[in-house]
């Protein structure tokens, strides 16, 4: 702790902390224009600027931290002028666009230009003629741009595109994308957020609404398991607020992140009108049915009713994605003696030391990926990157790569576990059982060299926080309960923390309310955002249409194990799963009314929902729900021998969606790409005889698909990549990612 001054009245830093955070947090005001809470500090803009009794210059509060007994202070006649003086070289020759300019009503430069009374120009300079650049989702008008660089340093530091930066030229300095033409990132549109003006704004957003006009909803974004926070902002298009639209997302950009697919892909709404007929139809459907098949991409309260109708009709529940993960966990809790797992986003960005296995963590969940690269900017973190095919959107960040081959995970994580344990102090029978795996045969069939597992421990055996972050792959694998025991050793024996990446909003959720059966298909199913004899739900063509996650309210568990509140942006005047309950003698005025009927049993707390809060602080704290209960179990799990490892020879495909697609829902959205081509190298295309853009059929096991081959250059070896998102109810996450298939081109057979 270091006690310093700051205009006479005592204030305690933190160590590491710098004179502008800690008066922040005692509650002393400091303007700054480039300041952002999550990157390292810019300095650029100046405003910051403090005195101290120690130093006869002005000093930058943002990167300078107290010394024991410093005098600081914050406001004088001296600091008023030069943060003056600062302002009207900020506002020099900046163009009076306000009443058309995007950020008018939400503006920083706008705000303190008003703050410190700027009134006049004092100073002049010859006007240049700047070109509006158009990058796709994003266009830049360098003649508003203030080059205060908090759009380059968070692409650098938080995203990890690295795909934008400063030209300097005097007055010419501009933000260009870096090494090359045009702008190539993964448009997650944080730069947008960041932007203190009207210089980077979203190509559609731009000139249709201003922004005291729009309705700000909090709410969670439905795409991934991360449950990032959000701002659905809305406008009626109409005299009638039925007519209600959403026109933009935002978030709280010091504290929080978003990817493009939360930013751009909102529009997923739909609208329906009340069918009695065919609201009679659903009901029969659900009375005479043997099963309801449904996805994760549902609230808490749902999932509830679906138990509640279950419980009362006796239907099966079939959700193959969360029974996977409800088993993996389960599985795991038998040996950590725990009900969750220990870590989290925030343990990942704070960590030193993190392995990645088994999911292309980039696409399946990009708030992990950007905790990572926190990690590595931040931290120096070591990051190790496991998977049997690269990626590109992590080369920024991974400073080792194991490429095993496919469906050796177990053999993988029995090697893992042994390196990270070896020198930890377990059991006698564990210790035995480690000898006893065959390392010689472990390593041949995955292609993992005991030289590999070295070079691993050696890199990370000075971190002291470390993180296992296991993806989607792992939780369909055949041998996913062993693995999921092998891993829960990892935790509960060295200093590891451990995150397991669900696949879907809510697929935490479900796996806790729901007592899912094995979906075994059956000859009266309905399907709730999924495949069925009767159909209904937001995605896909459904008989009965109920509204999609942003026209609800109610809440997910996202992989924080953290219970996420999120409300209606777009009203929906058709039926909803309640309606059909109450019908059904599963009785409740509004779905909401379950959140405080969440069992407790699996670590909810009874809150009612509208006690739940929905908002960060301005010093960051997270008051958004709150956390389940990790309680403890019974730890009685045996590891089992590992099996011999299966071989994946001939064409060979990865499901895995493009960036910023995830389900039917980023599917129908405007802005987000399309992109739905089978994806493979060279090597791929040689092996199944296909070229660049021919047109293929794909045979699985169980369906047919018809694609386009693109040649791509960034992929190796013989796996290629195919989408899932644009697929009916999509299935990338209810089987084994990995599957061999059969290819053949247009009229031939390969």
């Amino acid at each position: 702790m270091i006690n310093f001054t700051i205009n006479g009245q005592p204030v305690i830093a933190n160590k590491g902390e710098t004179i502008l955070q800690a008066a922040r947090k005692a509650g002393f005001y400091i303007p700054t224009m480039c300041y952002l809470e999550k990157t390292t500090p810019c300095a650029s803009c100046r405003l910051c600027v403090v005195e101290t009794d120690k130093t006869d210059g002005l000093i930058l509060s943002c990167q300078t931290p107290p010394t024991e007994g410093l005098g600081v202070m914050i406001n004088s006649e001296r600091l008023e002028q030069e943060r003056t003086n600062i302002m009207r070289l900020y506002d020099v020759n900046h163009p009076l666009e306000c009443g058309v300019c995007d950020k008018s009503g939400a503006c920083d430069l706008q705000n303190k230009t008003l703050e410190f009374g700027v009134s006049a120009q004092h100073f002049s300079a010859k006007d240049q003629h700047r070109t509006i650049e158009h990058w796709g989702l994003i266009n830049y008008d360098p003649s508003l741009c203030i080059l205060c660089e908090k759009c380059v340093h968070v692409c650098n530091e938080i995203i990890g595109d690295d795909a934008i930066t400063l030209q300097f030229g005097g007055y010419k300095s501009a933000v260009i994308p870096k090494n090359s033409d045009a702008l190539d990132c993964t448009f997650c549109g944080e730069c947008i957020a960041v932007c203190p003006v009207g210089a980077l704004v979203s190509s559609e957003f731009q000139y249709s609404a201003n922004a005291w006009e729009l309705a700000q909803v909090p709410a969670t974004c439905a795409h991934c398991s991360a449950g990032c926070s959000l701002m659905y902002e809305v406008k009626h298009t109409s005299t009638s607020n039925a007519n209600d639209r959403i026109y933009r997302v935002t978030n709280d950009f010091e504290h929080t992140t978003l990817c493009g697919a939360g930013r751009f892909g909102f529009d997923f709404n739909h609208q329906s009108e009340k069918d009695s007929a065919e609201f009679s139809k659903a009901v029969t459907a659900i009375q005479k049915a043997d099963a309801i098949r449904f996805n994760s991409l549902i609230t808490n309260e749902e999932a509830m009713i679906l138990q509640r109708l279950k419980e009362k009709l006796g239907v099966k529940l079939y959700n193959e994605e969360a029974r996977a993960y409800q088993n993996f966990m389960s599985a795991y809790s038998s040996i950590s003696g725990k009900t969750g797992f220990g870590g989290s986003l925030d343990a990942i960005s704070q960590s030193d030391a993190i392995i990645v296995m088994g999911g292309r963590i980039s696409t399946d969940n990009p708030a992990v990926r950007y905790a990572m690269t926190t990690a590595a900017r931040h931290n120096g973190a070591k990051v190790v990157y496991m998977h049997p095919l690269e990626d590109e959107l992590l080369q920024n960040v991974v400073t080792q790569f194991v490429k095993y081959e496919v469906g050796t995970e177990e053999g993988v994580v029995a090697m893992l576990a042994k390196t990270l344990l070896s020198h930890e102090d377990i059991s006698e029978e564990v210790r035995a059982y480690f000898d006893g795996l065959d390392e010689g045969y472990l390593c041949a069939e995955s292609n993992v060299g005991d030289e590999e597992y070295a070079r691993l421990a050696k890199s990370i055996v000075r971190s002291k926080r470390k993180t296992l972050v296991l993806g989607s792959d792992l939780l369909h694998h055949n041998r996913a309960m062993n693995i999921a025991r092998l891993c829960a050793m990892i935790e509960t024996y060295t200093e590891f923390s451990v995150v397991v990446v669900a696949p879907s909003v809510n697929t935490v959720g479900v796996s806790l309310i729901c007592a899912l059966d094995l979906d075994n298909g059956g000859d009266r199913v309905v399907g709730y955002n999924a495949a069925g004899d009767y159909t209904m739900g937001s995605i896909g063509e459904t008989m009965l249409k109920l509204p999609a996650l942003n026209s609800q309210e109610g809440t997910f568990v996202n992989i924080n194990y953290q219970v996420l509140p999120t409300n209606v942006a777009v009203a929906f005047r058709g039926y909803t799963l309640n309606d059909l309950a109450n019908e059904l003698g599963v009785i409740a005025q509004h779905t909401v009314d379950y959140t405080a009927a969440l069992p407790i049993t699996k670590g909810f707390n009874g809150s009612s929902f509208d006690d739940l809060g929905n908002f960060y602080t301005p010093l960051g704290e997270d008051t958004r729900g709150y956390l389940l209960e990790n309680s403890d179990v019974e730890a009685s799990g045996i590891l089992e021998e590992i099996e011999d490892l299966p071989e994946f020879n001939g064409t060979v495909v990865y499901r895995c969606n493009p960036v910023n697609q995830f389900n039917g829902y980023t599917a129908r959205t405007r802005q987000l790409e399309k992109e739905a081509t089978l994806r493979g190298s060279a090597q791929f295309a040689a092996a199944a005889k296909i070229g660049d853009g021919d047109k293929i059929h794909i045979e699985f096991s169980g369906e047919r698909q018809e694609r386009v081959f693109k040649l791509d250059s960034g992929l190796k070896g013989t796996i290629a990549l195919i989408p899932a998102y644009d697929v009916a109810y999509g299935t990338l996450n209810e089987q084994y990612r990995f599957e061999k298939v059969k290819i053949m081109k247009m009229g031939s057979e390969s």
